[in-house]
């Protein structure tokens, strides 16, 4: 008998033990028979169920330790046949594109000049391909029509920076949102910008229509302004902050959040978090470390990652102790991770882009998610023409095929399903790759994660209902 480590991962914590379920991402605490059921597995491997429940019945009445023994096989934990067996999908194949998400793209023009900007099709303002009113319309036409079966869509405005198109935005508002009344749908808006360009008028627009706002943001002046420079060469951080406290001071429609982009030599994540959420009023703030560029450029090194890492340890433990007096503390990387262990989620694709989300470039063209607009991967057909299912449906199939990849084992392949497309395309010149670069640190982030998810369940459940449910139903 022996324990699969392919389908069962032991987290032990302080006086406790938690069990992840692999296959199915549950999280079980184990009683004091189940800690001596898979100890005495792991330390002698050639015992049967008998010989287990003769070792001991000093401790536990036999037909217990028969009764655990049982469910433990049939979650397939542990193996009688004594080799490992991990379940993973098979035969993945997908045939329906039910839309939540469309990103437009509408101008590939940029106001900032930022030092590890990923767009490959950048351009200042003025130079920018801006999307027309044509595609726009259709890109909102295909989404209602590939979202049939939803309730509701959502439309994200994404760059360059977006509001240097504000005059198509107004029109795709009010397109979307006649069409999506005559379908008897709801639409949501998002957007994700620089802050620069923003005016109490905008705020104002915004708020009437309830977008969703993310700021791009990295931290206090000395931080933000190493790389967020105009195209000058200026850095932005003063003309930010005065336009994100005004925001802030005057949106009402939904909580905003700040994105930070960590790179090279950015590693202070507890100073950054301090100053956009403790300062400057972000309800959460988000964490993105660069790590595609393998030894050059805006990429962190292996060193930075792993600092980056236990900063986020130490967010997590201030997330924790939030959590136990009943706060959110506004770590966004924490109660992602948080919402997924709690939900149970089991990734087998590692995002929604291609399934649920598609993004459009200022020609039409289908895009796999916003980060791919402007590059050389092929495009998943068109607005004009709808979604090359066949095309797509053999990309997405053959990134749910972990076979042959450290992925087919892993503990965590359902919450992390083999990474970022984007970072594999820009590392390894492959989206399908798997981001074997960090895959140690990720693992160790879910073990700690699993140690706050537990503690918070034993000393504070109620949290959950409060800040982790409400954001799923929003």
């Amino acid at each position: 008998m022996i324990l699969d480590s392919a389908n069962a991962h032991l987290v032990p914590l302080a006086g406790r033990t938690m069990l992840l379920h692999v296959p199915t991402t549950a999280l079980f605490e184990l009683d004091e028979l189940g800690v001596a059921v898979l100890a005495l597995v792991q330390a002698e491997t050639d015992l049967d169920a008998e010989a287990i429940g003769t070792r001991l019945s000093g401790r536990f009445a036999v037909e217990s330790v028969a009764e655990c023994i049982d469910k433990l096989i049939r979650l397939q934990v542990l193996t009688p046949e004594g080799a490992s067996r991990p379940i993973n999908p098979s035969g993945v194949h997908i045939e329906g594109y039910p839309l939540s998400t469309m990103v437009l793209n509408v101008n590939t023009g940029c106001n900032l000049a930022c030092s590890y900007c990923y767009k490959e099709d950048l351009a200042v303002p003025a130079q920018g391909k801006r999307m027309g009113m044509d595609v726009a319309a259709r890109s909102v036409d295909l989404l209602l029509l590939q979202a049939d079966s939803r309730p509701g869509v959502s439309i994200v405005f994404f760059g360059g920076e977006p509001l240097t198109n504000m005059p198509l935005i107004r029109q795709v508002v009010d397109y979307a949102e006649g069409r999506a009344e005559e379908l008897g749908k709801k639409v949501d808006f998002a957007l994700t910008t620089n802050a620069t360009l923003l005016s109490e008028e905008l705020v104002g627009y915004f708020d009437a229509h309830h977008f969703g706002l993310s700021v791009s943001i990295d931290g206090p002046q000395a931080v933000h302004d190493r790389n967020r420079r105009t195209v000058g060469g200026r850095g932005t951080y003063e003309v930010v902050a005065r336009k994100v406290r005004m925001l802030l001071g005057r949106y009402r429609s939904k909580p905003v959040g700040a994105r930070v982009t960590l790179t090279a030599g950015t590693t202070e994540v507890e100073a950054i978090h301090e100053h956009l959420r403790g300062e400057l009023g972000f309800h959460e703030v988000g964490y993105a470390p660069v790590t595609a560029a393998e030894k050059a450029g805006p990429a962190l090194s292996e060193a930075e990652l792993a600092e980056v890492y236990e900063g986020f340890e130490r967010l997590g433990s201030q997330y924790l102790a939030a959590a136990l007096a009943g706060r959110n503390s506004g770590f966004s990387n924490m109660h992602q991770l948080m919402t997924d262990l709690h939900e149970g989620r089991r990734k087998t694709l590692p995002c929604g882009a291609g399934v649920g989300l598609l993004a459009v470039d200022h020609q039409g063209g289908l895009n796999l998610c916003h980060r791919f607009t402007g590059s050389e991967l092929p495009t998943f057909g068109d607005t004009e023409h709808g979604i090359s299912k066949e095309r797509l449906g053999a990309f997405l199939e053959r990134a749910a095929d972990r076979s042959g990849t450290h992925c087919e084992s892993c503990h965590i392949r359902n919450v992390c399903a083999g990474g970022c497309y984007h970072e594999s395309w820009v590392r390894y010149g492959d989206p399908h790759h798997r981001t074997y670069h960090y895959c140690n640190l990720l693992r160790r982030w879910v073990d700690f994660g699993i140690g706050v998810y537990a503690e918070i369940s034993m000393r504070n459940p109620g949290f959950f209902s409060s800040h982790i449910e409400p954001r799923r139903a929003a």
